[in-house]
C-alpha cells in the first residue's frame, strides 16, 4: 500500500506504554499510567515536557518510545491523509502542544493522542488509556506542582527548534533509543520540514 496517495486509508493506531509495572495490576481494576502515541504513516508521534516554549510533540520508530515499556495497539480507525497532508496536519497541530506546557492531569500525551485521533477518525482514544488523569483533574488543586509537571512525560534530550535548525530538527546524541525528533509549531517562512526522510 502506499501511504503517500490521497484517499488511500491509512491506519490509525493508538501505541499504548507502561509507566509503572503496577499497571500489570491497575490494568484489571480499570486503570493504570500510561504514556500513549498516534501511529501514522508508519511512525508514532506523541507529547511530552520540556523546559522551553517550542512544540514538545516528537516523532520516533513505531512501538519504540524510549523510557517506556510498550504494552499494546489499539485500532483506532483509517484517515485518507496523504503523507504529506498528514505532516502538515501534525506540524499545525504541535503548535498547540508546547513543552513547556505539558501537564499530568490536564494537558499530558494521552490528550494530544486524543486530538489527534478526533481530528483523524472523528472518535476519542479509549477512556481507559486517560482514565486516571480524569479522575486526578478533580483532586487537582491538592496536587503539588512538582507532581503535575511530571518528569514521566519529559522528552529530555530535545532542546528548542531554533531557525537555524529547520533543516535538521534531529536531536542525535549518539544513541539510537533517544533519536527523537522535534516538530517545530508552523510559521509563514516554513513550507517544509525534512524529518529524515
Amino acid at each position: 500500500m502506499d501511504a503517500g496517495n490521497k484517499g488511500t486509508p491509512t491506519p490509525v493506531l493508538l501505541n499504548v506504554y507502561d509507566l509503572t509495572p503496577a499497571n500489570d495490576y491497575l490494568y484489571w481494576l480499570g486503570f493504570g499510567v500510561f504514556h500513549s502515541g498516534i501511529e501514522v504513516h508508519g511512525m508514532e508521534y506523541g507529547f511530552g515536557a520540556h523546559d522551553f516554549p517550542s512544540s514538545g510533540v516528537f516523532e520516533v520508530e513505531s512501538k519504540s518510545c524510549p523510557g517506556f515499556i510498550y504494552r499494546k495497539t489499539v485500532w483506532l480507525g483509517t484517515t485518507d491523509m496523504s503523507h504529506e497532508e498528514f505532516h502538515s496536519f501534525i506540524e499545525k497541530l504541535a503548535g498547540k502542544y508546547h513543552g513547556n506546557s505539558y501537564h499530568l492531569v490536564s494537558k499530558n500525551c494521552n490528550h494530544f493522542a486524543d486530538d489527534v485521533c478526533k481530528n483523524l477518525t472523528g472518535k476519542p482514544i479509549p477512556s481507559w488509556v486517560n482514565r486516571l488523569a480524569r479522575v486526578g483533574s478533580f483532586f487537582d488543586c491538592l496536587l503539588p506542582e512538582s507532581v503535575q509537571v511530571s518528569p514521566v512525560g519529559r522528552v529530555p534530550t530535545l532542546r528548542p527548534v531554533a531557525d537555524d535548525d529547520l533543516d535538521s530538527i534531529s536531536t542525535n546524541s549518539g544513541n539510537d533509543e533517544e533519536d527523537k525528533h522535534l516538530l517545530p509549531a508552523p510559521s509563514n517562512d516554513l513550507h517544509s520540514v525534512n524529518l529524515g526522510r
